[in-house]
């Protein structure tokens, strides 16, 4: 393997680990020879995925943390470097949506329940900073170390529907860009913070926002596919190649970048 690529024996935390896109990059860096620690805030779902883990590696290690809860974020901190000395790499992979914050065809924006979003965006951006500022403690000792944050493409988008989720994934574009500079400046060019930004990929969340029960695509569907010009939907580890880059030495000259995996959704007008 080309050592520039190689994983082995590299400590990543995965916040979000017992979920569909998150849980899979965490198996993939396991099976390729990362030690993962597989954070999730539901204990059962936590012990399910390290079940999962067991027939990959034994280079595992289960943590039930609520990324908003510091106190249980630290002691879990404390765990990882009792058991393993150091955090190479977090993978901020936490996140999620509520009806509440989303602007539908039938409503209109003052109908947006605000109690809602706010829980959209603690989840999506506090939930992202508060991990990145407990397990970046390691980094600062260290003075190497990396955060991959996941943003969206409605971070620089006006996205209809998902009002609350574009406005916590604009935020943590900004967020990764600053913790970028920030630990550089502080810490040393061995520490970098970047995001990845996933097109869209069906989901059991939005799988019925985008595909009726034949296959065929629903109108919200269709106007994805209209403004990819790869004209289908993403396979989940079509995101796990650039979480490895951002992870690995190949990405070493490279801080504050949101990198699109999307087909193009991103560059194109849609005409």
């Amino acid at each position: 393997m080309n050592q520039l690529f190689d994983l082995s024996d590299k400590v990543v935390v995965v916040t979000g680990a017992t979920g569909i896109l998150a849980g899979g990059s965490a198996k993939y860096l396991q099976k390729n020879g990362a030690i993962v620690v597989y954070l999730g805030r539901n204990k059962d779902r936590v012990n399910l995925a390290t079940e999962e883990a067991k027939s990959i590696s034994e280079k595992f290690m289960g943590l039930t943390c609520d990324v908003l809860d510091e106190a249980s974020l630290r002691e879990g901190f404390e765990k990882v470097i009792e058991k393993y000395g150091r955090v190479d790499a977090l993978v901020n992979g936490a996140g999620g949506n509520m009806p509440g914050a989303t602007i539908g065809p039938e409503k209109e924006i003052f109908d947006l329940d605000l109690e809602d979003y706010s829980k959209v965006m603690d989840l999506n951006l506090k939930g992202t900073v508060l991990p990145t500022l407990v397990f970046s403690q390691a980094f600062k000792e260290q003075k190497t170390g990396c955060v991959i944050n996941f943003s969206s493409m409605s971070s620089t988008q006006a996205l209809t529907r998902v009002l609350g989720y574009s406005n916590a994934k604009a935020a943590i574009d900004n967020f990764t860009r600053w913790m970028a500079t920030e630990m550089a400046i502080k810490y040393g060019d061995g520490v970098r913070v970047n995001a990845v930004a996933p097109g869209f990929f069906i989901s059991k969340q939005n799988r019925a926002l985008l595909t009726n029960e034949d296959g065929s695509f629903t109108d919200r569907g269709q106007q994805v596919i209209n403004k990819t010009p790869f004209r289908r939907f993403g396979k989940q580890e079509e995101v796990y190649g650039a979480i490895h880059y951002l992870i690995s030495d190949a990405s070493s000259f490279v801080t504050g970048s949101v990198m699109a995996v999307d087909g193009g959704f991103s560059c194109f007008s849609g005409v």
